[in-house]
């Protein structure tokens, strides 16, 4: 594992650092837009006033922290892999490309110390896994992985309540950011209450402290962040699309984990670019308000 310089600096100074996914830059956004935001992101991690990680397997190394070289490869190389926890070895191994998940992202980024990540949706029960047993790793990966993950909610092509059911079975705690709803990535609301929610990036910090003090923090925790009300997506197209592509998927026999990204492009094709839109306003937001969690956790 290689970390780059200035997140190794930071960390050794116990410094704000914000872990960030890389398989939104390769699977996630189209070319060549991608790697522009890709970019976005990380300046929005330092206009929190943190140091951003994005983490990616490259040639073979779990690296920490990308130059510019490392992130144009993981934007534009067509032989860049989506990577697990349990496909890190493997890629590693074979001198690989990968671009790493929440659940694999989360797992290098605890292994360097760094305590809090930034994504856009977390992974969850599927529709339909009383059949099929589908579910995220990012699940059972955060159940035994000490980081906060600040996202907006998950993404709500998924089973919500089955995913928050989940989540509470696997001890992964769940706070609102300024909410009492758990929101659900394009909308601020899924449908679905949340017990607990934090205020301030100075509240989350407390929290963090306090299962540090009390023996929780083995466990990972949820900051659920909704997109802003401006950069939502409209009900009635948001339920539409998402009703034809479920249809769409079934239709082509497409099931497990390729489902995510089938959804994900039906939407940003048939709302003509909103769904796009909206995923890049929200990754932002919780880039910077990550950034301000971890800045007021490394104060403490």
């Amino acid at each position: 594992m290689l970390i780059y310089p200035e997140v190794a600096r930071a960390l050794a100074d116990g410094g704000p650092v914000v872990a960030l996914e890389s398989t939104i830059i390769s699977h996630g956004l189209p070319r060549p837009d991608n790697l522009r935001i890709a970019r976005e992101i990380e300046g929005a991690v330092r206009s929190g006033g943190a140091v951003p990680a994005t983490i990616a397997v490259v040639d073979g190394v779990a690296r920490i922290g990308l130059d510019d070289q490392a992130l144009e490869r993981v934007a534009r190389g067509d032989d860049v892999v989506k990577v697990s926890v349990r496909d890190i070895a493997t890629v590693a191994a074979l001198g690989g490309v990968g671009a790493t998940t929440v659940a694999s992202t989360a797992h290098l980024a605890a292994r360097a110390g760094i305590a809090v990540f930034a994504t856009g949706g977390l992974g969850g029960v599927h529709r339909g896994a009383r059949d099929t047993w589908d579910e995220s790793a990012d699940l059972v990966t955060l159940s035994r992985t000490p980081v906060l993950v600040v996202c907006a909610g998950v993404k709500s092509i998924l089973d919500v309540g089955a995913t928050l059911e989940r989540l509470e079975s696997l001890n992964v705690g769940v706070l609102g950011y300024r909410t009492d709803r758990f929101p659900g990535f394009y909308r601020a609301d899924s449908g679905y209450g949340i017990d607990w929610r934090a205020d301030s990036p100075a509240e989350v910090a407390a929290v963090l402290r306090q299962r540090g003090a009390l023996g929780t923090d083995a466990y990972g925790l949820v900051l659920a962040n909704p997109i802003a009300a401006a950069d939502e997506l409209d009900q009635v197209l948001h339920d539409r699309v998402l009703a034809s592509g479920l249809q769409a998927a079934g239709a082509a026999g497409v099931h497990g984990k390729d489902v995510t990204p089938f959804l994900l492009d039906w939407f940003h094709r048939e709302t003509r670019g909103a769904s796009l839109a909206a995923n890049v306003a929200l990754v932002l937001g919780n880039a910077r308000l990550a950034a301000e969690v971890a800045v007021a956790f490394s104060q403490s």
